[in-house]
């Protein structure tokens, strides 16, 4: 294998372990994926070292001087469908039916993928709320009042994470977690005007049910039962800061609606 093609063939696991990290996929895929990658062009001197926000990937070249590649995904855009595609080029890849340039081709159009469109991820998390809080014991009207915190917060998440300038991940839940309190108050009280009462509780528990961390959870579980264990216990702590934030934003919203004049928590 000559010396540029390594040094290829090294980059494009480099920007596979990226993709894959940056899209929320667990670090022992990564890490296994990476390595299967290189192993399939023929890199025998080949070494992955993966956590949750950064890689370092290394190959020798040819037998004496080491070429590495450094990765840093420092924010987690959570996009499921990018990691399928990127574990089905692998596949074809460990297969011999992909070159490197072809690959390579291919997983940039991968990182070029775009999500579901704003309304339809808004939509989407309305009726999750409605059902989560169908789910947690409320009622009918209490399920159809948790649909505009729902979309509320679907919109606000969704125009929260495409500004250039992200917020620090406590303060973004804290806000977000906020809206949904702000508008099933704001619901609840309205209803209560009409005649209509449902439980607030429900209502917001179904808003905020999409808000938390159970990917995060999940991943840092999984990590710690693979010895990944630096990288478990920061999913862990990433999990923590986005609760605290959520119980802040619910809690101070509520905490202000409970001194308004005509308004019931």
């Amino acid at each position: 294998m000559l010396m540029e093609e390594k040094r290829r063939v090294l980059e494009f696991c480099a920007d596979v372990g990226e993709t894959l990290l940056l899209n929320g996929a667990e670090i022992y895929r990564t890490q296994q994926t990476m390595e299967l990658i290189a192993r399939s062009y023929g890199a025998e001197h080949f070494n992955a070292y993966v956590l949750t926000n950064g890689l370092i990937a290394s190959i020798r070249i040819p037998d004496t001087e080491e070429h590495a590649a450094v990765r840093n995904a420092p924010r987690v855009e959570m996009n499921l469908g990018r990691i399928s595609a990127v574990n089905a080029l692998s596949r074809e890849i460990v297969m011999g039916a992909v070159t490197v340039e072809q690959a390579a081709a291919r997983l940039a159009a991968i990182r070029a993928m775009r999500g579901f469109p704003l309304w339809m991820m808004a939509a989407a998390s309305a009726v999750a709320a409605a059902c989560f809080c169908y789910l947690m014991g409320g009622t009918a009207l209490d399920a159809m009042a948790a649909l505009p915190p729902g979309l509320a917060v679907g919109l606000f998440v969704q125009r929260l994470a495409r500004t250039r300038a992200p917020l620090n991940k406590l303060v973004s839940n804290m806000l977000s977690a906020g809206v949904v309190a702000l508008v099933s108050v704001l619901c609840v009280w309205m209803l209560e005007l009409a005649g209509l009462f449902c439980d607030a509780d429900k209502v917001i528990i179904g808003g905020i049910v999409s808000l938390m961390p159970g990917i995060a959870l999940t991943n840092g579980i999984r990590d710690v039962a693979n010895c990944d264990y630096l990288s478990g216990t920061i999913r862990a702590i990433d999990a923590v800061l986005i609760a605290a934030g959520i119980a802040l934003g619910v809690g101070l919203v509520l905490r202000f609606a409970a001194l308004i004049p005509g308004v019931h928590i």
